[in-house]
């Protein structure tokens, strides 16, 4: 813990006081209570829009679970969200989601399958992992079965479907709501949020990579 705010703290002279002072302000929001988990993605502003919509929710992790398709978000339609949120990739397989719920999540399949409960009526209880499929396909049917719950967004048109980036939008805000009006303590750990700090930090400074690598070297870390 001690090396982590060694190292933030080393790292801020290369920040903008303006950088500084926004890092500090959005990092005591962020949560990884809600992980969102993609399940093989393969439009490249469908990812890029679940990015900006993650982070501009509080959000700034994604597991990317890949098999023909790699997620790869267009930085046009990301607004720089891409600076702040962490892409964990994964092969696509149940090992992969097997691996998320020893993590202490619950796994959380996006679908109206096995009766799924209602957006509007789920209640967050504990972390979960949410999990989206692709875009033709939905989840497939192997995490539905692996799935603790299915979740569904109601629908009130001929339409049985969001693209899969507005459903990301939709549930990632309403999930949001739903932790900010509960007792829940969903915000990162201190080591955590030192960790997303320094990470966001070395994102913001050019050569931020190279700076920090060197540091680390230098300190036997």
């Amino acid at each position: 813990m001690e090396d982590l705010e060694q190292t933030f703290e080393y790292l801020q002279q290369f920040l903008t006081e303006e950088r500084l002072n926004k890092i500090e302000f959005f990092s005591k929001e962020s949560s990884d209570f809600i992980l969102p988990v993609m399940e093989d993605v393969y439009q490249f502003r469908n990812a890029a829009a679940i990015v900006r919509s993650v982070e501009a929710c509080g959000f700034h992790k994604i597991i990317a679970m890949e098999e023909d398709n790699v997620f790869n978000p267009n930085l046009t339609v990301t607004k720089g969200a891409e600076t702040w949120v962490e892409v964990d990739k994964m092969p696509k397989n149940i090992n992969s989601l097997r691996h998320i719920k020893e993590q202490g999540y619950k796994i959380v399949a996006v679908s109206p399958e096995n009766n799924a409960i209602m957006l509007p009526d789920y209640q967050v209880t504990e972390p979960i992992a949410l999990v989206f499929g692709t875009e033709l396909e939905g989840v497939s049917d192997e995490v539905i079965d692996f799935a603790d719950e299915t979740l569904a967004i109601p629908m009130y048109g001929f339409t049985k479907s969001f693209n899969v980036s507005v459903a990301a939008g939709i549930c990632m805000y309403e999930l949001k709501q739903k932790l900010l009006h509960s007792n829940l303590d969903y915000k990162m750990s201190e080591e955590k949020l030192l960790k997303m700090k320094i990470r966001w930090a070395v994102n913001s400074i050019r050569s931020g990579r190279q700076i920090f690598e060197k540091y680390v070297r230098d300190q036997n870390f």
